[in-house]
């Protein structure tokens, strides 16, 4: 015969077992959720900044002065 006690602490560990390994299931899926979440965010900066990078390149200098840069004229 089995003693009452040991079959109630057995039970009790197996259920705080369950508790333990539902809680790290949740806490899984919220991780995998904020992953995905960021991993999109960093796919759409990558767009982003590939589109800036193309403006960026297709400046060229100019050769002219901003009309604010050139100095006035010398009969002012």
């Amino acid at each position: 015969m089995s003693n009452p006690t040991t079959m109630n602490d057995a039970i009790q560990a197996i259920e705080e077992l369950q508790t333990k390994i539902a809680f790290q299931e949740h806490t899984i899926e919220a991780l995998n959720e904020a992953l995905t979440a960021q991993q999109y965010q960093i796919e759409k900066l990558q767009v982003q900044m590939r589109h800036v990078m193309e403006k960026v390149k297709g400046f060229e200098p100019s050769n002219i002065a901003k009309l604010s840069d050139e100095a006035p004229p010398p009969h002012y």
